[in-house]
């Protein structure tokens, strides 16, 4: 059900971004006679009254070609905008806060379809940071990992007793056995802890915070509940990195008063649209190039150099201006993302 969840989402994000972007750039030619909304008469593609199209569809077809429309097309704009987002992101930023709006899918558009994107992709394939499952390891393996770690205990026991008959050393296999031991240990914690791939080893000592306690319980009780509440969360959520990070920005230009707050949104909220878009790139290709550790790489190494690049375009800043705020901005990406997480947590908890 995963992979027909991820498709859902991926069309709840293109009918959500389409719903906020903008129509411009969608004439279908001059419709002569009256408006079938309001009954004005047209004088072009679209109502001069209240803005419907002069064009309606009335048939089955249409409303699929409508609906892949809205989840896919963008009126041609995405291509115009993707190329310039991922190599010259800040005369995209530059020229969409200039004003050149109907060129280019708007932040928020791109964003929300991006975000739902990701995660849809994450549900399909094991994405670079990992898969987005609330599922873990069952029951049945868990008890399958400690009786193997338990057979190879006693294995080693008994060759221990065997060898220290025969009086040889046994000082490192008496190493070996402790090791053994508390590795059998942590899996059996781990058993009744992990659930959806978090361990969930949320301390028992009371906080004194009544709520916090209370949310404490409910997640030793039931941590697979806490583990779909933060996956859940997170991309119902995720427009919230954007009012996070904004302030942070807005104190690297705050002697620049020609940079207003807008500037500043319109920034990282592309900004975040490549990165989400990088995650979806390289989660799409571990499974045909298997790659691994190489995607947390390109991540650390693209993310700076695209911010970089952003930066001296949008600001008109020098190089040595951009890379100063690359590095601040950098600590400060990573200070928002764990605000965010412990937002997470705290709506986990709560819920």
């Amino acid at each position: 059900m995963s992979e027909i969840e991820g498709v859902g989402d991926a069309v709840t994000g293109g009918l959500i971004a389409r719903a906020v972007e903008p129509k411009a750039g969608e004439a279908h030619g001059h419709e002569p006679g009256n408006c079938l909304n309001c009954g004005a008469e047209l004088t072009g593609p679209y109502c001069q009254q209240c803005g419907q199209q002069g064009h309606v569809h009335r048939t089955l077809g249409a409303f699929g070609h409508d609906l892949l429309h809205g989840v896919l097309h963008f009126e041609g704009k995405i291509w115009r905008t993707l190329p310039l987002l991922a190599w010259r992101p800040g005369e995209l930023t530059r020229r969409y806060i200039a004003g050149e709006r109907a060129k280019f899918v708007s932040p928020m558009a791109l964003f929300l379809f991006s975000v739902f994107l990701m995660f849809a992709v994450f549900s399909w394939v094991e994405g670079p940071i990992g898969p987005v499952s609330a599922t873990g390891p069952t029951a049945g393996q868990a008890q399958a990992a400690r009786a193997q770690a338990e057979g190879r205990l006693h294995a080693m026991e008994a060759d221990r007793a065997a060898r220290a008959a025969r009086g040889e050393n046994v000082a490192v296999l008496d190493r070996q056995i402790a090791a053994l031991r508390s590795t059998l240990q942590e899996v059996t914690i781990a058993s009744t802890q992990t659930s959806g791939g978090v361990n969930m080893s949320l301390s028992a000592r009371e906080t004194g915070i009544a709520w916090l306690d209370h949310g404490i319980r409910k997640a030793r009780e039931n941590p697979s509940l806490l583990a779909y509440k933060l996956q859940s969360n997170a991309y119902k959520f995720s427009w919230v990195l954007i009012p996070i990070s904004v302030p942070f920005l807005w104190l690297l230009f705050i002697w620049k008063r020609r940079y207003s707050l807008y500037d500043h949104v319109v920034f990282v909220t592309y900004s975040l649209c490549f990165l989400t878009l990088t995650l979806v790139v390289l989660a799409l290709s571990q499974p045909l190039f298997h790659i691994g550790d190489e995607a947390i790489l390109a991540v650390l190494v693209l993310q700076p150099l695209h911010m970089y690049r952003q930066l001296r375009g949008a600001y008109a800043v020098s190089w040595l201006g951009a890379a100063w705020r690359t590095l601040f901005l950098l600590a400060f990406a990573l200070i928002s993302s764990v605000i965010f997480l412990l937002l997470l947590l705290a709506l986990g908890l709560l819920g």
